[in-house]
Formats: structure tokens, C-alpha cells, sequence
């Protein structure tokens, strides 16, 4: 993590403690989401379908259960003390998934304990924002190198996670998720603060500038949605695609998902940097450009080596939108961190809904090429709605 040194005398030993827990606990999930589809195709023994409706069942029940903790957490109680429980429903999930094979427990048990897992990313973040704010921190460069952990954590993550699950199988596979999800909690308990709430203004302007009551609140949860929405259906179809359309290897899927991680990481330190000088909605729509050419290029290009040149522009698009994405909604709801951060990471649950549907339905009817087709003209929607969305 070289890149922490750009931050210089600003990081101090909480902040290295926020980069360190989120880098552990993105590990811990790039172990698990990579290798799904895979797991429930050949260890559960479903058919695209049901792959499908797995990830649309897991989203929606992720969304239920995030929209009541983030209100609860921007009200009341303490957010560490949240992060700490959804930690440790994260160790469950990651056990239940290695010693268990069962579709319909793993779709019920498995889904609701992962919806309390997955909720603790964007309260980490929401954390990490209350403290840059109350520290007087510049947010947007600490934001931006704190989601470079992640992507750091998918450089390592997806190619370690076929690696297990090809050689050693999945159950070592999850167990090993577990333990770092074990780490990560330890980490959580120890090293990271609790901030103080700071009263925020109730009066009706400020509310309906504050939440859904805006117009642009709505729009860029519609594109972001649909940003991730492609983002997942390339993730979810892409190992199936490649050994079973194309030919390749396994272990190509996980390389492909770490160099599009390991490039994402100076696309991120950049945005942050440049965003105050160019503004959030041009770069923006830059990224999803980049994601329009990516995914059109997946449907003519389809060569070991092409596909790792296609990943650039798959680094700047998600490299982009996963933080200057979060920040917009931030910004467009001031004094609402958790709702704010919860909202961007129900876009990409709304988008994973949507993905699974879609994906498996595609995938079960025209084939898995079929995919990208649908792919390629969801980003072209998602662009023309970036555009109506204005800057802050």
C-alpha cells in the first residue's frame, strides 16, 4: 500500500486503521464474490436460472436490511458497535457457505445473514466520513485512497480465491474468508473510533435537499443503479463465459478481475486528486464512457490478450464511479452520511437485482454471448442518465 505515503503528514494512526480494516474486510468479500456463480453452478448444482435468482434474492434482502440499519445508525447508537455485529455476521455467512451445499438454505439463512455482512462496507465508510469531517480531513482524497484498499483487495482477492477453490476447494476457500473476516473484526473492535453525532438542521429546505425529495438525489440513483447493474452481469456470467463459450481457462477469470483492480487503483488516487478541478459529473460521465467502450469491446474482442487491454477501461470505469459515485450522493445529502453512503451501495444491490434477472434469464434462453449484447445497451442508457444529473 506505497500509495498511503501520497497522504503524507495528514495520516495519522486512525486513518492508516480505517485503509487497513477496509482493505482485510475486501479481501474477505473478493474471496467470496468471484467465485459464485461458479460455486452454485458446480457445488449447489443449479442451472443459470437459479444462479441468477440467487444473487436477485441476496440483493434484495441486502437493501431491507441496510435502509433500517443506516437510519437507525444516523440517529442512534454507535456505528462502530454496528460495524463490529455486521463483522461478525460476515464470519457466519463466509462458515455457513463452506460446510454447506444446500440451495434453499443457503437462499434463506445464507441470504439474510449475508445482507447483515454486506452492510458493513457503507458503514465503514460513513464512519470514515464522519471523522475526516470532524478531524477537518480533506474528505474527497481520503475517500478516494481509502476505496483503493478495496480495489487493492481485488488485485489480490479474485486470483487467490479460484486459486483455492480449484486446487483446495471451496470449503478451504470460504473458511479462509472467515478467519480474515475474524481479523478484520478484531481490527474493527481495537483500532477504529467512535465519532459523536453532530446535530443537522431539520427545517423543511433542508430536508428536501436532503433525501429522495430530489429530482438528482433520484436521477443518479437510477444510473448508478444501471452502472452496476452491468458491472454485475459481467461479474456473475464472465468465468461461466469464458470456460464454456470461449475455451479459456478458469483461473483467466480471476486474473481478468485482478488486473481490472490493480488498474483501478491509480484511476481512483487520480479522480481524487482531479475532482475538485474538473468536478464530479464531467468525470463521471468520462467513467461511463469508458464502461460503454468496454463493454462494447467484449462483444468483438474475444482473445486472451484483448480482454486484459479491455480491462483499462474497466479499471476507469468502476475505478471512478465506486468513488466519486459515493461522494455525489454525499454531497447532494448533506448531514445524512450513512443514508447517503447506504443509498450509492443500494444503487449497486438495486443493480445486482436487476443483473441477476436479467442475466440468468438471458443466459438461460440465448446463451451466454447474448449477455453482453444486453450488456453493452444498458451502458448506453446509463450514460445518457449520468447526464441529466447535476454537479455539486
Amino acid at each position: 500500500m506505497l500509495w498511503l505515503m501520497t497522504m503524507g503528514r495528514r495520516l495519522n494512526g486512525v486513518y492508516a486503521a480505517f485503509m487497513l480494516v477496509a482493505f482485510m474486510i475486501g479481501v474477505a468479500g473478493a474471496l467470496q464474490a468471484p467465485t459464485l456463480s461458479l460455486f452454485l453452478s458446480r457445488e449447489v448444482g443449479v442451472e443459470p436460472f437459479w444462479v441468477g435468482l440467487f444473487y436477485t434474492v441476496n440483493a434484495i434482502a441486502g437493501i431491507a436490511v441496510s435502509l433500517a440499519l443506516a437510519k437507525r445508525s444516523d440517529s442512534q447508537g454507535d456505528r462502530r458497535k454496528l460495524i463490529m455485529f455486521c463483522c461478525l455476521m460476515a464470519v457466519g455467512n463466509a462458515l455457513l457457505f463452506a460446510f454447506n451445499r444446500h440451495y434453499l438454505t443457503l437462499l434463506t439463512c445464507g441470504v439474510f445473514l449475508a445482507a447483515l455482512a454486506n452492510t458493513t462496507m457503507p458503514q465503514l465508510f460513513a464512519l470514515a466520513r464522519e471523522y475526516a469531517d470532524s478531524s477537518a480531513r480533506e474528505v474527497v482524497m481520503f475517500s478516494s485512497v481509502m476505496r483503493a484498499q478495496l480495489s487493492l483487495a481485488w488485485v489480490i482477492g479474485p486470483p487467490l480465491a479460484f486459486m483455492l477453490a480449484l486446487n483446495y476447494g471451496f470449503t478451504a476457500m470460504f473458511s479462509i474468508a472467515a478467519g480474515i473476516f475474524v481479523v478484520g473484526l478484531v481490527l474493527i473492535a481495537f483500532a477504529l473510533p467512535s465519532v459523536a453525532r453532530v446535530e443537522q438542521a431539520t427545517d423543511v429546505e433542508a430536508a428536501a435537499v436532503s433525501g429522495w425529495g430530489d429530482k438528482n438525489v433520484r436521477m443518479l440513483f437510477i444510473a448508478s443503479t444501471l452502472m452496476w447493474t452491468c458491472n454485475t452481469m459481467y461479474i456473475i456470467d464472465m468465468p461461466l463465459w469464458i470456460s464454456s463459450d470461449l475455451g479459456l481457462p478458469d483461473k483467466l477469470a480471476g486474473i481478468l478481475m485482478g488486473t481490472a483492480a490493480g488498474l483501478e487503483i491509480p484511476a481512483m488516487i487520480l479522480a481524487g486528486f482531479y475532482v475538485k478541478r474538473f468536478g464530479k459529473r464531467p468525470m463521471m460521465i468520462a467513467a461511463v464512457a469508458a464502461g460503454v467502450l468496454f463493454y462494447l469491446g467484449l462483444i468483438f474482442f474475444h482473445s486472451r490478450e484483448a480482454l486484459l487491454v479491455l480491462q483499462l477501461f474497466n479499471a476507469v470505469f468502476i475505478g471512478i464511479i465506486a468513488g466519486i459515485g459515493m461522494l455525489w450522493f454525499q454531497d447532494l445529502m448533506p448531514g445524512r452520511a450513512g443514508a447517503a453512503t447506504t443509498l450509492f451501495t443500494n444503487s449497486i444491490s438495486t443493480g445486482v437485482i436487476l443483473a441477476g434477472v436479467i442475466q440468468g434469464a438471458v443466459a438461460q434462453s440465448y446463451g451466454h454471448f447474448a449477455v453482453y449484447w444486453a450488456i453493452a445497451g444498458i451502458s448506453l442508457v446509463t450514460l445518457a442518465m449520468t447526464c441529466r444529473v447535476r454537479d455539486v
